[in-house]
This record gives structure tokens, sequence and C-alpha cells, in this order.
């Protein structure tokens, strides 16, 4: 499969998810509310342990909060990220079975799977940090190791949440039967995703070579406030992509989850859509997972 089929796939994917979205726009709040809390939870937590270490004299001691205070931090972000996606999973396939989801009732579910969401949070608050670790002190071939497990994880992973939270249900359950559905389904190499990874790619570089043209002509020109209103729009610019492009994410992994789970289309995917979102396995090649 070529590139240039891979980005086709997306292109059709990402229209097809943006015909969901089409119908409850309120979506992109979820990932928007998500960014929000989760800034609000750094300029507040963060401000905590530093000032707990610099009132400590013992190294180790001061050591040992660092690293609590590491992985507090991450917990709370992944928690926070997870709590957001989870409800739209949750508002995206109310939508797909017929219902009439508002933000109120989804971030309710959501907070009804607390208890599923939070086991969740802390080992992918606990692989994340390994994986940063270790890539930190790896050389180059070390971190395109890393960052090949990395895809990896995502790839099995990829399921775990819709069934984590449609389904309530452990997540060592969750685990098993999301890398069993995609091995059984579409195999290993993930296409539909990585598409709207292409396209949340090439935008955002059009609009760096836009609006980063704008911020190098008031430079170059001494037009400083053309500068500052160029690099301001590439930040909301970048923003919006970002948050649009994660939100359209969740819509596909809601979808990908009721085909693989229960063989059913939802409203804007056709099933040849969702049948190649992964390219099938070749006969006797084995998982890459």
């Amino acid at each position: 499969m070529g590139i240039k089929t891979k980005v086709t796939r997306g292109l059709r994917l990402t229209k097809a998810s943006w015909q969901v979205m089409r119908e409850d726009k309120e979506l992109i709040a979820l990932p928007v509310m998500s960014a929000v809390t989760s800034l609000i939870f750094l300029v507040l937590f963060l401000a905590v342990p530093v000032v707990q270490i610099g009132t400590s004299q013992a190294v180790d001691f001061k050591l040992i909060l660092s690293y609590i205070a590491l992985f507090l931090s991450y917990l709370g972000l992944a928690f926070i990220t997870i709590f957001f996606q989870s409800a739209l999973i949750l508002f995206a396939n109310e939508r797909m079975t017929g219902g009439n989801p508002t933000l109120k009732s989804a971030l309710r579910d959501a907070w009804k799977n607390a208890r599923h969401i939070l086991p969740w949070a802390i080992i992918t608050a606990t692989v994340s940090i390994v994986l940063n670790l270790i890539s930190a002190r790896a050389g180059f071939i070390g971190k395109a190791v890393v960052a090949l497990i990395g895809v990896a994880w995502t790839i099995v992973t990829l399921l775990v949440l819709p069934i984590l939270v449609i389904e309530g249900v452990g997540v060592k359950e969750a685990f098993t039967r999301s890398g069993g559905a995609l091995k059984r389904t579409w195999g290993e190499e993930l296409t539909g995703l990585g598409g709207i990874g292409i396209i949340q790619f090439l935008a955002m570089f059009a609009g760096i070579l836009l609006f980063g043209g704008m911020i190098y002509i008031g430079i170059s020109t001494e037009l400083y406030p053309v500068a500052w209103f160029g690099g301001i729009l590439m930040v909301i610019w970048l923003l919006v992509v970002g948050l649009f492009c994660s939100a359209l994410s969740g819509v596909f992994r809601t979808a990908l989850y009721r085909y693989a789970m229960f063989g059913e289309t939802s409203a804007g995917f056709s099933q040849d859509l969702l049948e190649n979102a992964f390219k099938q396995k070749k006969p006797g090649t084995s998982s890459a997972i």
C-alpha cells in the first residue's frame, strides 16, 4: 500500500468523520475543555511540589519528591485527557446508535466510568514516563526503537477506551479484547488514524508556511505588529487544527469499535471504508505486536 493510497484513505475517513461531526458541532468543545483543564491543572499542581522541594534540606528527599511530583503530574494529565476522550466517545456512540446526546450527558456518563478511567490513566501515565525516560537517555537508534514501541502500544490499545467506557468492563478485559479485535479484524498496519495524522501534519505545515511568512516579512521590514499578528494567528491555527483532528479521531475510534465488536456501520461510514481502515494481513504472516 503506497503513501498515496494511505493519504487518499485518510481523506475519506476524515470526510466521513466530519459528516458525523456536522450533526454535533459541540464535539469540538470536549478537546477544548480537555486542553483548558490540563493547563489549569499544570499551573495549580506543579507550583506546589516546587515550593515543597525548595524548602527541603535533604537531597534524597528532594529527589523522591521530584519523582512523586513527576508521576502525579503525568497521572493527572492522563486522567484529564482520558476523561474527556471518554466523554467524546460516549457522545459519538450515543449519536451513532440513534440517541440524542448532549455535552452534559456525555460528561455525566464519563464521570460514571471514573473507576475504570483511573486504572487506565495510571497505566498510560506509567508507560509514558518509562518511554520518555528511556528516550531521554538513548541515542538516535534507541529513540527510534522507543518511538516504534510507542506506535505499537497505540495500535494495541486503540479500542481499549471505547470498550472500557461503553461496556463498563475492567482494564484487563478491555485490553485483551482490544488487541484481539484489531488482530482478528484488520491486522497490524494502521492506515485510518495515520491518514488523519497526515492531514493534521499537512494542515499545520501549511499554517506554519503562511503565518511564518507573515512573521518573516514583519521582522525583515521592521513592521513588528505584522510579525506579532502572524505569530498569534499561527498559534491559533495550530490549536484549532489539533483540537479538530482530536475530535475527528475520537469519532473514528468509536465507529471502529462498533464495527469491530458488532459488525455495525455507523452514520457517515460505509462498510467498505471501515473494513479497509486497516490493511488486511497477508496469509502466513505473524503479528508484529
